[in-house]
């Protein structure tokens, strides 16, 4: 066996660079490129290697915060349909565990993301080591092994032989479509740097096949079945028909069969509100049109979501006593969820399956007219949504009156990058999307700080569209570091920020749970009663971001948004537009969550709080 003399550091390097992933016959780099803030767990080892050895194949990527560079990575992978994605690395100790919330994101959304922390020395001589942490029953535990809950695939490399499995591995668990998440490998500052022979054929090109897989016959013969019975089915679109590039697929199912469609957050766009069979969203965040259908539906088909509480409202948003469920989905285990005959197989090929399957049949007339009719319905309360009939008592707009100068404003190339507080409930709700992919949502984690850096991921995976990160104040005061980062690649991103100055979405969910404003404003500490209710706080968003490289724009009304907007389409260089925006909402709800107030307090509006959710939570179901 031939060998090479190197590092486990530099091998690591040159191993990513052969790695490939091929789906219907087009290869793509498996891991694009390394994000890394470098400290003395890794500069030695990782870093050097990746200047020795990265090149144009590898380039590297500086971020400015750990947490928002795995964010990027899960955007770039997001935007890529999981057919590549980013690798990051830190050193050990802060460096590492802020990785730790970016890791969770990307396993809780399914998307491949590669972690290279370093560790603490694995030959023990220099411990404790500067950041170690000293676990009283075990000298084998370092801060890395938080990773191991919240990764897909977690291995420590003791030994530079242990690459040779652990590495192989790695790339399997991130390049299949049932596996995929945080992968995590922890490199000991001293092994990164050692020398050992590494068989040369581990540099060899890899392919890692992404095979469209569909169920047995039988299981889809029971599929058909059940669903030729139905009176009200209804497709709920999820992400894994965006990542199975199924979207024509879906949209050929659904018009075969008069079966209409509603969309998670991920699922977004996989059929578009402008078609006769769209309903929008489902769920807390839902329309109308998707939650009356929703509620009434006897068979539900489910294409490529877990089926978060939200997507549910909390199992309460199917009432038919007899519903029964059909998941596609390439995981088992999200294909079993709410007792459904599972389907499992990639989105794409089983669609087709099924829709063979079912050849002649259609929903009876009555569906096609309650469908028609929800979709009606749904217009007034749009418009009064977006457009709505007085101004706020501020003068400000709503922010569900930037969603609709946003929406009209980008086309079809346009993206729009957004994730925890308010925007995601409201745009979710109100955004008409002009593409399958304009929309791009982190909602499996809602991880505040996730916009900024998520857009710039988007950016760099689609070089060419315009991207927008659009967030409120709460999560731009998290992470809004990557501005410089976007500004130093040069890769031209707009951030709308909506500024409310408030962490608006917990705020009015408090109020709803009956409790009284505390803790979510942006307030002074008050003299008088000692808590943060004193004067708002006065934040210059606009210097800020002009500080970190941006290029900014105000606007107070629809008018000025549009032209800020497009002032911001015009210019080459990363660009901010500010937009305060009243505390107030004009946004209706179809639907319900599950959020318990207090069951004691002296605070009646508590009480009465309490006594609506109690009677709200005798319509949760349990589906087996």
């Amino acid at each position: 066996m031939k060998t090479i003399r190197t590092t486990p550091a530099a091998a690591i390097v040159r191993f990513l660079q052969t790695q490939f992933i091929r789906r219907d016959g087009v290869e793509h780099r498996l891991i694009d490129g390394v994000c890394g803030i470098f400290g003395h767990g890794n500069v030695a080892g990782l870093g050097q290697a990746l200047e020795e050895h990265g090149g144009k194949s590898l380039p590297y990527f500086q971020p400015k915060n750990e947490q928002a560079m795995v964010h990027t990575a899960i955007a770039y992978a997001k935007t890529k349909r999981r057919l590549g994605t980013l690798a990051c690395t830190t050193s050990v100790g802060p460096g590492a565990t802020n990785m730790v919330t970016g890791a969770a994101t990307a396993t809780v959304n399914r998307l491949p993301v590669l972690l290279l922390p370093g560790d603490i020395f694995a030959n023990r001589r220099p411990g404790p080591v500067l950041q170690q942490l000293e676990h009283p029953h075990s000298q084998d535990a370092s801060v890395n092994d938080c990773f191991k809950p919240v990764s897909r695939y977690w291995d420590r490399i003791n030994r530079p032989e242990q690459l040779l499995t652990a590495l192989p591995e790695a790339m399997r668990v991130l390049a299949d479509p049932a596996e995929t998440g945080a992968v995590t490998i922890a490199l000991p500052e001293d092994v990164q740097s050692e020398a050992f022979d590494c068989p040369t054929h581990f540099f060899a090109k890899r392919v890692h096949e992404v095979r469209r897989t569909a169920p047995a016959v039988d299981a889809l013969a029971d599929a058909a079945k059940l669903i030729r019975s139905a009176k009200v089915p209804l497709v709920i679109a999820g992400g894994g028909v965006h990542y199975s590039d199924a979207c024509a697929a879906l949209q050929k199912f659904a018009e075969a069969t008069g079966i209409p469609v509603a969309v998670t957050q991920a699922g977004k766009g996989a059929l578009l509100e402008s078609h006769a069979l769209g309903l929008g969203a489902v769920g807390v965040t839902g329309t109308l049109a998707a939650n009356r259908i929703a509620t009434a539906a006897d068979v539900v088909i489910v294409v490529g979501t877990r089926l978060s509480d939200f997507t549910t409202a909390s199992k309460t948003q199917f009432q038919h006593p007899r519903v029964r469920f059909v998941s596609i989905n390439v995981n088992a285990a999200d294909a079993a969820k709410h007792g459904a005959l599972p389907l499992v197989g990639d989105a794409r090929a089983t669609l087709a399956a099924l829709g063979r399957a079912l050849r002649g049949y259609r929903v009876p007339t009555t569906h096609t007219r309650a469908i028609a009719a929800a979709r009606r319905a749904w217009e007034k309360p749009w418009r009064a949504m977006t457009s709505p009939a007085k101004p706020s008592a501020d003068g400000r707009l709503y922010q569900s009156e930037v969603i609709r100068v946003l929406n009209e404003f980008c086309d079809e190339r346009s993206i729009v990058v957004h994730a925890a507080g308010g925007i995601p409930g409201d745009i979710h709700k109100l955004w008409r999307g002009k593409s399958a992919d304009d929309y791009h949502s982190e909602y499996g984690y809602s991880c505040m700080g996730y916009e900024i850096a998520g857009a710039l991921g988007a950016k760099m995976a689609a070089p060419d569209r315009e991207v927008y990160a659009f967030l409120g104040d709460g999560s731009y005061l998290m992470l809004n570091h990557e501005i410089v980062t976007a500004v130093q690649e040069g890769r031209k991103i707009t951030v709308v920020l909506s500024d409310n100055s408030a962490y608006g979405c917990i705020h009015n969910l408090q109020r709803a749970c009956g409790g009284r404003s505390f803790g979510n404003e942006f307030r002074q500490r008050s003299e008088r009663s000692g808590r943060l209710d004193g004067a708002p706080i006065a934040v210059d968003y606009v210097a800020n971001a002009r500080s970190l490289g941006a290029t900014v724009f105000t606007a107070t009304d629809a008018k000025s948004l549009r032209e800020a907007l497009a002032a911001a389409k015009a210019e080459r260089n990363t660009c901010l537009v500010y937009v305060p925006v009243t505390p107030g909402s004009v946004m209706q709800g179809f639907s319900w969550w599950d959020v318990p107030p207090a069951a004691v307090s002296s605070v009646p509006t508590v009480r009465a709080a309490r006594a609506r959710y109690e009677q709200a939570k005798q319509r949760q179901r349990f589906y087996y």
